[in-house]
């Protein structure tokens, strides 16, 4: 198999990279060349999808599958999509949950209403981009298209630091404020999982939209934070508080508390939607502690939360230690 990643050097892109070279197919990658490394034996194609002529490297290739984890302009994304359209097979874009227009809506499935988006956009938020990038793909590539709409993704390699510190904080050990209820739910999917179901489903042509993620009940908060003591050995004790009473105090769920998201949050629908059709299709997660334990092993080999491929720099989330402690206290 021939692939080709459009990005390559990020969270998501880097870890379909890996997969591919693991199962042996001939990757290629293209991006800026600005940050990050690629694996041996990865073919690397340079240019900017955003300027005149960026895209001149892809002329004359020929690749079975590519995978584009683009989140700007949905106009440069219908660009890439028009370039490729005769020298690619099939096409994976990499889409989040974000698009769909009620996100308190529980049970949201690829049919739910979307937010309204334009193909050929140069701006607008997240959900508004991804949406677009959407249709701008299927517009080129139609049943050759699958949109992956990724929710919370976690696992080595993770770039925005959530899992990342919730490990930090647990190693430091102590009274760990933890937010409760224990029970409460958590609908993720491990980086590696959804690279390894995309290239299969891209491999054998499947087509559509699917919600690429893991089921709404993988997990809980409660063994989430235990596969944190357990993989760090740390002597932490996780504290766990009613979530009336961390709101109240100011403390923002998903920013300050990472990964937690109470069930009266007004975007708690994200994290229980409908993977009926990704299961079917033959998504599968591995267990939550392997998940966390091989995090903590990337991120101590590391040292620190790595920079966001082609993004903005993004301030720093987690609850500061003296806020935690006065919480604590009271």
């Amino acid at each position: 198999m021939r692939l080709l990643v459009l990005g390559g050097t990020g969270f998501v892109g880097g870890a379909t990279v890996t997969e591919g070279v693991r199962r042996g197919w001939s990757v290629t990658v293209f991006n800026r060349g600005l940050h990050g490394a690629v694996p041996p034996g990865v073919h690397r194609l340079r240019g900017d999808r955003t300027a005149p002529d960026g895209l001149a490297a892809l002329a004359g290739g020929g690749w079975d599958l590519v995978v584009d984890t683009w989140d700007g302009a949905p106009r440069a994304a219908r660009d890439a999509a028009r370039a490729l359209a005769g020298s690619v097979r099939h096409y994976v874009y990499v889409s989040s949950g974000s698009v769909y227009r009620d996100p308190s809506a529980h049970g949201l499935d690829e049919d739910s209403p979307v937010v309204d988006a334009d193909a050929d956009s140069v701006d607008g938020d997240y959900p508004q981009l991804k949406a677009g990038a959407e249709r701008a793909v299927r517009e080129v590539f139609g049943d050759r298209a699958l949109i992956a709409r990724a929710g919370l993704i976690l696992g080595p390699g993770e770039d925005v630091g959530r899992l990342p510190w919730w490990l930090r904080r647990v190693e430091r050990g102590g009274d760990v404020l933890a937010p409760g209820p224990a029970d409460l739910s958590v609908q993720y999917v491990d980086v590696r999982d959804l690279a390894a179901w995309m290239l299969d489903a891209g491999a054998r042509r499947a087509g559509g939209t699917f919600n690429a993620v893991g089921r709404p009940a993988q997990t809980t908060m409660g063994e989430l934070l235990d596969a944190c003591v357990a993989a760090t050995g740390a002597d932490a004790r996780l504290r766990w508080t009613d979530p009336a009473r961390i709101v109240a105090a100011g403390v923002q769920p998903w920013n300050d508390l990472p990964i937690w998201m109470p069930t009266d949050h007004p975007y708690r629908g994200l994290l229980e939607r409908d993977v009926t059709r990704a299961l079917a299709a033959g998504l599968t997660c591995r267990p939550v502690a392997e998940t966390v334990a091989d995090t903590w092993r990337w991120l101590r080999a590391v040292g620190a939360v790595p920079p966001r491929a082609g993004r903005p720099h993004r301030s720093s989330i987690g609850l500061d230690p003296a806020r935690e402690a006065a919480l604590l206290a009271a």
